[in-house]
């Protein structure tokens, strides 16, 4: 079958390597080369970077939808679509254009989770499992009949960066799947969603990782473990004295204690947990603004982090 494959983002970088290794992948289009890290040089997107390492025809699209390039792309005589982490609509024309459609992988077991940030809120949550879906493209936001799923269970204080990592490795397998279907010239219709069953997943922004410590320790652990690496669980550590305060990333976080804490919400006890509105915070690993991720005890050693230390919540960026 011949493939026109539309991707950005690096949860698509192992579907891509087994499309390019066992299908014919007639071009890749992926977004512009952005400018990028503290040099701000222009940096290509992890999809552009495989399809030249397997020499495939490559595209970057400021917008998919210009009827120029979807006349270009239809010239292609691709059959079949497949989106992945790219970041734009496809558009009604270019879904026109594939006799067999197109079909997205998702990072969340649909109807659950629709929306740009699927797995972030599926840690977030503390959901027990986790998964893939690959469905049909439709108009809707990621409301295609679905073809494919796989999951997994989430792992214990698993952060959300780990997880992307772990279903970008799933992903090949349901996209396997769902090819096999298509077999013999078929054109699978898909299993539509639950309208019930729909939940959202929407964008995260930087003010959205801003830690209130008054919310319970259990929900607490799984936020904290969901906004790593982006945007990360913001807060300030303020030493008892106020000799030493800065601005801190919580990396990985636990329930350390459910029974209710006293001190107000963000102070230490002599365990070093942090009181919340419901039970204690085991902080597991912290960044430094200026400096690495690390073990919290490093952390502890290198600021002479003391009982009646405490984390308060940032109010601006």
């Amino acid at each position: 079958m011949r493939i026109l494959f539309v991707g950005s983002g690096d949860f698509a970088e192992p579907t891509l390597h087994f499309l390019a290794e066992e299908h014919d992948v007639v071009a890749v289009v992926t977004q512009p080369a952005r400018k990028a890290g503290r040099g701000q040089s222009m940096r290509p997107t992890p999809v552009l970077q495989l399809a030249s390492k397997y020499n495939l025809t490559a595209i970057e699209a400021e917008d998919i939808s210009d009827p120029s390039l979807v006349s270009r792309l239809a010239e292609l005589k691709a059959e079949l679509g497949i989106v992945i982490a790219f970041g734009q609509k496809i558009g009604p024309a270019l879904l026109a254009a594939m006799p067999a459609g197109f079909i997205n992988l998702h990072a969340s077991l649909l109807p659950r989770y629709r929306g740009a940030a699927p797995y972030q809120w599926t840690v977030i949550n503390g959901d027990e499992k986790a998964g893939v879906t690959v469905f049909r493209l439709t108009a809707g936001m990621d409301a295609g009949p679905i073809l494919t799923q796989r999951w997994t269970y989430v792992r214990p204080q698993e952060t959300a960066a780990e997880l992307h990592d772990r279903l970008a490795r799933i992903g090949p397998d349901a996209v396997r799947a769902a090819l096999e279907l298509f077999g013999d010239g078929e054109i699978p219709e898909g299993q539509p969603q639950d309208a019930a069953q729909v939940t959202r997943a929407p964008k995260l922004r930087k003010e959205n990782g801003w830690i209130d410590f008054g919310r319970p320790a259990a929900v607490l652990g799984h936020f904290v473990c969901g906004m790593w690496s982006w945007p990360g669980a913001v807060c300030m550590f303020e030493s008892a004295d106020g000799s030493r305060r800065e601005r801190v990333t919580l990396a990985r976080a636990r329930l350390g204690d459910a029974r209710p804490a006293e001190p107000e919400p963000g102070v230490l006890d002599v365990r070093l947990f942090v009181a919340t509105g419901d039970g204690w915070l085991e902080i597991l690993e912290i960044k430094p603004a200026a400096g690495r991720q690390m073990a919290w005890p490093e952390f502890v050693n290198g600021r002479h982090v003391k009982p009646g230390d405490r984390f308060v919540r940032v109010e601006s960026a």
